[in-house]
């Protein structure tokens, strides 16, 4: 049926949150495509042609903006009270919040005389459950109630940060949400505000609250710091990136088919990334707590130029004659092996602390991805 708008009663506007943005999508919505669900009211006693609306108050104010006179609804047969638990029990719309079904209980218990008892019979919940809700709506201060009813304030927002305040201080609280409606607090930030509240001494709770923005830009400037990397940190970032490089350097090789020459320069710079990760896989574990000397130590103490003389050199240089049966499917050459000597004489050789002195790592299957 249509019911003008001066036919309704809208007492209990005040028990929903309003919220901004889905009222503008509900606007746009009734605006394009006009009233496709009936709101849902009840006869009052004694005033014929008279409606108490229990579901549909967003519809009838967005009806209103767009300058409409009446609304399609639809009358149950029952009373004040059982439309209101028979409506909040369906959840047609979005599930609302603790502290929205904590205004429901309070309205019954304060204007029909319901017991805790028998509210948790009607809602089909424990005592603890309905105790619990009305604790939330008695802590909360009635101007931060009104800021959460309009939306200001988000019902998340009020459960997990201003409650707890208000246990411990309702002019605190009343503060902390009028930071969170003046500033428009993300959740992330309101429990950014609360922690460093709860944390701090009376004195400097006062100076966040006068002053929260600036709390929040030395938050955000602490963020944008950059934090602070312990050596061994540094250390494992190297190696991955030591992989990573190898790892690459295989994927390469395989699309190369080098001349001689290329042939022993390759040879050369594989030795030297070879002979470093040995020294790498020697040194790290005589590392031991307490212990002041650096990875990189060891290293610094032995020229690159006589890296491959002595018995050294037969040690590093003999295992990088493994190279060619390793890469025999990956690549359409061979290198030879002995080609170090001849190597240390070209021209166009690298140091070992040239950034390019990188090669796969020993043991790493050039067949692989």
């Amino acid at each position: 049926m249509k019911l003008e708008f001066h036919q309704l009663d809208r007492r209990h506007e005040h028990l929903r949150v309003r919220h901004p943005q889905r009222q503008r999508l509900l606007l746009a919505s009734l605006a394009s495509a006009g009233q496709q669900t009936p709101i849902i009211v009840v006869a009052v006693a004694d005033q014929p042609d008279r409606y108490l609306v229990i579901d549909g108050y967003k519809r009838i104010a967005a009806l209103e903006q767009l300058g409409r006179d009446t609304v399609e609804a639809v009358v149950w047969s029952l009373n004040e009270v059982q439309a209101l638990v028979l409506a909040r029990s369906l959840h047609w719309s979005e599930r609302e919040s603790a502290l929205e079904e904590g205004w429901l209980l309070a309205e019954l218990e304060q204007h029909f005389g319901y017991g805790l008892e028998e509210l948790a019979r009607q809602f089909d919940r424990s005592v603890s459950w309905v105790s619990r809700r009305l604790a939330l709506v008695e802590l909360l201060p009635d101007n931060v109630q009104q800021q959460l009813r309009t939306g200001e304030i988000s019902p998340q927002v009020a459960m997990k940060y201003l409650v707890p305040v208000a246990r411990a201080s309702l002019e605190d609280c009343q503060q902390m949400a009028a930071a969170f409606a003046r500033h428009k607090f993300t959740s992330r930030q309101a429990g950014q505000l609360y922690v460093a509240w709860r944390e701090a001494p009376p004195q400097i709770r006062q100076r966040l609250l006068e002053q929260p923005q600036l709390f929040l830009k030395v938050q955000r400037d602490a963020e944008l710091e950059p934090a602070a990397v312990s050596p061994l940190q540094e250390l494992l970032r190297d190696l991955e990136m030591v992989a990573a490089i190898a790892h690459r350097a295989n994927r390469r090789l395989r699309r190369l088919q080098p001349l001689e020459e290329e042939s022993e320069q390759l040879r050369h710079l594989l030795d030297l990334a070879q002979q470093e990760l040995r020294r790498l896989t020697v040194r790290i574990p005589e590392l031991r707590p307490g212990k002041e000397d650096h990875v990189e130590s060891e290293s610094t103490n032995h020229d690159s130029a006589t890296a491959c003389s002595g018995s050294e050199k037969t040690r590093d240089c003999t295992l990088a004659g493994h190279l060619p049966s390793e890469c025999a499917q990956g690549t359409s050459f061979q290198l030879r092996t002995g080609a170090g000597t001849a190597a240390c004489r070209e021209s166009r050789t690298l140091s070992a602390t040239d950034p390019r002195a990188l090669a796969p790592l020993q043991g790493e299957s050039c067949a692989g991805p």
